[in-house]
Order: structure tokens, then C-alpha cells, then sequence
């Protein structure tokens, strides 16, 4: 196994737990190899640190799985595969529910490979070119185990926010093993039914991460009026129809997610007709129902960290208090405005201080009464932060 010498930063960071390494000048000395080689992380005095995968292109140009020589086969991936399942079965309330994480990467010693069950049907998705080269060894392992009727795996553009360019029913996903899945296959959550892709689009259209918080939000919504901003395939206006809401107003730009929504409201048996899919950028529809005079009992919104429309573009720092801002006036006294983010470099102190800058803008207080982030099925080691990404918070309106 070729050994690679890290710098004393990168040493103290894998002696405290942390599973990267970031490239840096000492990185850039490294003798050329390939994405997906084992090599042995030393200081600079030969003292053997971690075994990692290598991933020389990329700005986490290694991943560490262990702290000793092994060998990366079918046995040690069982033993990992196993452990991850079984944290699942001992912890996670997953009652009439069949879509959610099985393999959390980082928090399930797995760095940059995640594996989310949806029915009878796997979807890997590779955050790292290293994982490539064992892509046949880690599907074999899955068949042997879990023996489900297809595996996919959709790719991960390093360039997310190409998002923004692509159209909806973009293909992302390829068969690698099994049987073909319905271009809309049917899963449940809590109960309810919601339609996926394994096929189109970067994502699903099923954030599994959100899963206790639509439940939280079904508990607390009958006879409201609810709004649902970058509203996405609808899964939190399902939920808010189905907990009784008095009416649900869906907000996105993209019509192709939002006929997704109304499939997924039918499948539901809730009639779409009685509930209003609003087409257009969020910012834009805000100022149309001001100018309505509407109100709403709750708001969520759930927007991308990046996005780019014809009207603007958004981003997690500073667009976020903006959002806020226009958010409350719509919203009424004691009304709950519902703000979440997934964007991992923005921790949950200077997220707080954007929804506080946006509160001031509009002459509002908010309170937070709830605080949430990722469930069970998406650990992460205490020794990396970066796995603690969803932010979820439920706030009071006062005058």
C-alpha cells in the first residue's frame, strides 16, 4: 500500500476523527494516483496515521475508513453494510414507511457513498470519484444482502448548481443491476404515498431527510391555511392536505415539479382542485399575494442553497433574510413561519442570524419554538460537523 505524508494541520485534524483530507501543499507533492487506490496516511516522520481512498482530482482528495491495513472486500463491506442496517432497525421510527437512507456515508464509516432504500429498489449515489472502481464489489454485497429488485445509481455533478440549467426530467440515474423501476414509482412515508424517479433528475423527488419534520408539521396543521414555498414535487403541501389544513398554497418555478405535485396529491386522494399550485419565482409570488392582502397561518420555506431564476438568484447567505422579511407581513400574528436549509457550510448560529436580520427588516418578532435537524437514518460522527447540515426551525410571529 503507497503511503502518502500529511501535513501537521491535516495530522492533527485525522488524530481528533476527522475523515478528510483537504488538499493542500503538501497534497499537491503527492506522486500521481488513481481515484479509488488504498493508500496509508503517514506524518512526516513515517508514523502510520489512517487508510484512506484516494481521490486525487477532487478538493477532499482523500476519505479515511480505517485506522489500521485491511483489505476493502466483500466481508469488510458486509460487517459496515450490517452495522448500518441494524442502527436503523434499533432506532429509527420507520412505521408505515418504505423510503429512507440505509447508508449515511460519513456516519456510517462509508465516506462519500450513500444507499437509500425506496420499496423494493436501491439508489447509490457516489459523492466521490473513489468509489467507482468497487462500484461491482459494493452492488454485489447490497444484492447478496438485501436482495431488492433493481439498484440504481444516480450521479453527482461536482458542479450542483448546473441544477439551475438542466430541465426536469434530466437523467441522472442508471440501472446497475436488476430489474427496471416504473418511470413514477410509488413509496410510502408516514403513511402517505409519494411518487419518485430513480431515473430523472438529480434528486428523486423525495427529500428522505425531511421525513420526521413533514411528520411534525402533519401534527400541528389541521384547519390552517399553509404555505409552501419552493415547493419542489409537494411532499410537505401532501403532508399539510392530508394533517387537515384548511388550504394549501404550493409555490415553485418549475412546471414540471409542480405537475408532480398534483400527481402526488392524487395519489393521495386529495382532490388538487380544492388546494392552489402557483407557478413562478417565490420572491415575484410573495409580492403578488401582498398585494392580494392574503394571509397564511403557516409558511414554510425549504429553498435550494443556490438558485438561479430569470428574475434573480438566491443564495443561503443573505437571501435567506430577505426571504424572511417578505415572508411576514403574509403570515399572522402567532402564525409560524417554518424555516429550513440544508446548506452545509452555513451552521446553525449564523443561520439564526438571518432569519434575525430578516425579522428586523420587516418589523417582526420570531421566536423559536422548535429545533430540528436531520432523523436517525442520517448520522454523523461527533468527529465531523459537516454530517450536522439540516437546519429546521418552527418560529413564532409576534407583533
Amino acid at each position: 500500500m503507497n503511503q502518502r505524508i500529511v501535513s501537521a494541520d491535516t495530522v492533527r485534524m485525522l488524530e481528533l476523527g476527522h475523515p478528510w483530507v483537504i488538499a493542500d501543499a503538501f497534497t499537491r507533492r503527492w506522486p500521481k494516483g488513481k481515484a479509488g487506490e488504498l493508500i496509508q496516511l503517514v506524518n512526516e516522520q513515517g508514523k502510520p496515521l489512517a487508510v484512506a481512498l484516494l481521490d486525487p482530482d477532487n478538493r477532499v482528495v482523500a476519505r479515511v475508513l480505517t485506522g489500521k491495513p485491511f483489505k476493502l472486500d466483500s466481508s469488510w463491506l458486509r460487517k459496515r453494510f450490517q452495522a448500518a442496517f441494524s442502527l436503523r432497525k434499533k432506532h429509527a421510527n420507520l412505521s408505515n414507511t418504505n423510503a429512507y437512507r440505509l447508508v449515511n456515508a460519513e456516519g456510517d464509516g462509508i465516506p462519500g457513498l450513500t444507499v437509500d432504500i425506496y420499496a423494493n429498489f436501491l439508489l447509490l449515489q457516489l459523492y466521490t470519484e473513489c468509489w467507482q472502481p468497487h462500484l461491482k464489489l459494493v452492488t454485489s454485497v447490497l444484492q447478496e444482502l438485501l436482495e431488492p429488485v433493481g439498484i440504481y445509481e444516480k450521479a453527482r455533478p461536482r458542479n450542483t448548481r448546473e441544477l439551475e440549467a438542466i430541465s426536469d426530467n434530466r437523467k441522472y440515474g442508471r440501472l446497475l443491476a436488476g430489474k427496471a423501476a416504473p418511470q413514477r414509482l410509488e413509496v410510502q412515508e408516514n403513511g402517505l404515498a409519494f411518487l419518485i424517479s430513480l431515473e430523472e433528475g438529480l434528486n428523486t423527488g423525495l427529500f428522505l431527510d425531511q421525513r420526521e419534520n413533514r411528520r411534525s408539521l402533519m401534527q400541528r396543521i389541521a384547519g390552517r391555511r399553509f404555505l409552501n414555498l419552493f415547493a419542489y414535487t409537494g411532499a410537505f403541501s401532501v403532508a399539510a392536505a392530508a394533517g387537515g389544513a384548511s388550504q394549501v398554497t404550493s409555490v415553485d418555478v418549475s412546471p414540471g415539479y409542480t405537475d408532480w405535485n398534483r400527481a402526488n396529491f392524487s395519489a393521495n386522494r386529495l382532490n388538487p382542485k380544492k388546494h392552489r399550485f402557483l407557478v413562478g419565482d417565490c420572491m415575484g409570488k410573495l409580492t403578488e399575494l401582498a398585494g392580494n392582502n392574503e394571509q397564511f397561518d403557516i409558511i414554510l420555506m425549504d429553498p435550494p442553497s443556490f438558485s438561479t431564476t430569470t428574475k434573480g438568484r438566491f443564495t443561503t447567505r443573505g437571501g435567506t433574510s430577505d426571504l424572511v422579511s417578505v415572508c411576514l407581513p403574509l403570515l399572522t400574528d402567532g402564525g409560524l413561519l417554518i424555516c429550513s436549509s440544508n446548506h452545509q457550510k452555513t451552521d446553525i448560529t449564523d443561520y439564526i442570524k438571518e432569519l434575525r436580520r430578516g425579522a428586523l427588516l420587516a418589523g417582526s418578532e420570531l421566536r423559536v419554538i422548535e429545533q430540528k435537524g436531520q432523523p436517525v437514518d442520517f448520522p454523523y460522527p461527533v468527529t465531523f460537523p459537516e454530517g450536522r447540515y439540516l437546519k429546521y426551525l418552527a418560529c413564532v410571529k409576534g407583533s
